[in-house]
């Protein structure tokens, strides 16, 4: 059985992978678009690279069932080479297709979202197996630390190449990390955790019939609803509030990296303290004066580097600082026999709310403005607010 430590640093390097993919489609590209004068709407249309994330529970099971062979053994640094290439492979397309020709480079975004989002059901999977109840908390540290540290490389760093040595460069420069960043899980020397034989199959009928995991897609859906909705809009508004992209990639990435790292141990601490759901309110909370900072921001047309700097940074870290305490629930909420697939399920619902909440955004952000649509974010995180605490109550055991 692998070593804690073996564990966390290979999955923790494969998170940050997964986000590196997820930092250069979500925020580097959105900015360079409107550099270039594209409209929230033209933005919008990258969201399609959310639509495997959403819907990778349709090939959870399968994953799964490759993964955890019915004879017992574990492949899952097979699953994780063999389509992490691909992911590495479609970021190099990205690279040589360039942001102009903006069908062509989503279709090579959405393969590598793709490929990200079946090596996160593996990886996931293979963290719940493998951290005993009292590791969690760092895995789940790891998990979020990792998001940020990916999307401060890959919406930050990124964003500072553009300007230095262009597209093509830069992308394959994010390629070349991507692989790197796989290295620690396909050759750790620890053995990998064996999967008992003669276990059910992996299925989704088996996952929706138990109360936990239906609790979990709703309990996702719900703080997501309050947290991640004005997310898509903060990069399009710093360039119009006239930062240059090295700025943005100064906040979105490095000052919101520290910021969110430092969050997600916090958040780590304060969970196992005082419980998921008193974390999750007041992440939520935090969220929602954040939002309303943004919405007061553009209504007054204040263009303080600082200012917005600052407010950028603090929504890195609150949303961290939540999400540590959201994912240490639910990785409780998962079978042992079929984690990857619960886990799935659970960020699936995470997915969906997001790509509705930001097609939204961008179908009607142009307009309704930055005011009302940050104004109508923070105004649903309040509402997701009050809700959360009967979604988030322990289940009751029988």
């Amino acid at each position: 059985m692998p070593s804690p430590a073996a564990v966390i640093v290979g999955v923790g390097g494969l998170y940050v992978a997964q986000s590196v993919i997820g930092g250069v489609t979500f925020q580097g590209l959105p900015a360079v678009l409107r550099q270039t004068g594209a409209s929230l709407n033209d933005i919008a249309f990258i969201l399609l690279t959310v639509l495997p994330w959403s819907f990778k529970f349709l090939w959870a099971p399968w994953i799964e069932r490759i993964r955890l062979p019915a004879s017992g053994g574990n492949r899952s640094r097979l699953v994780v080479g063999a389509i992490g290439a691909v992911g590495v492979a479609s970021l190099v397309a990205a690279a040589f297709t360039g942001p102009t020709m903006l069908g062509a480079v989503t279709t090579a975004l959405v393969i590598g979202a793709f490929a990200s989002a079946t090596v996160d059901i593996a990886c996931d999977g293979y963290a719940v197996e493998s951290l005993a109840e009292r590791h969690r908390g760092w895995g789940n540290a790891a998990q979020v630390a990792g998001a940020y540290l990916g999307s401060a490389i890959g919406g930050g760093a990124f964003l500072i190449l553009i300007d230095y040595v262009g597209w093509r460069d830069a992308t394959l420069v994010m390629a070349g990390v991507l692989a790197a960043l796989g290295l620690p899980f396909l050759l750790g020397r620890s053995p990998l955790q064996p999967h008992r034989a003669g276990a059910d199959r992996p299925s989704l009928g088996a996952a929706l019939k138990r109360p936990e995991v239906r609790r979990g897609i709703a309990l996702v859906g719900l703080y997501v609803l309050g947290q991640k909705w004005a997310m898509v809009l903060i990069s399009p508004f710093l360039v119009d509030a006239g930062l240059s992209l090295t700025t943005i990639g100064l906040f979105n990435g490095f000052m919101g990296t520290a910021f969110g790292v430092l969050a997600a141990l916090l958040g780590g601490w304060a969970t196992r303290r005082y419980g998921a759901a008193p974390v999750m309110m007041a992440s939520l909370l935090a969220q929602v004066a954040a939002t309303a900072g943004f919405a007061l921001a553009a209504a007054l047309a204040w263009k303080s580097v600082y200012g917005l700097g600052a407010l950028t940074v603090l929504n890195s870290g609150v949303m961290a600082f939540g999400f540590v305490a959201l994912y240490a629930e639910l990785m409780g909420r998962a079978s042992l026999d079929q984690a990857g697939v619960d886990f799935t399920l659970f960020q699936c619902g995470d997915g969906l709310v997001s790509l509705i909440g930001w097609q939204l955004v961008g179908m009607f952000g142009d307009r309704l403005g930055f005011v009302w649509c940050f104004g109508l974010a923070a105004a649903i995180g309040l509402g997701a607010a009050a809700a959360l605490p009967r979604l988030a109550r322990p289940l009751s055991r029988t």
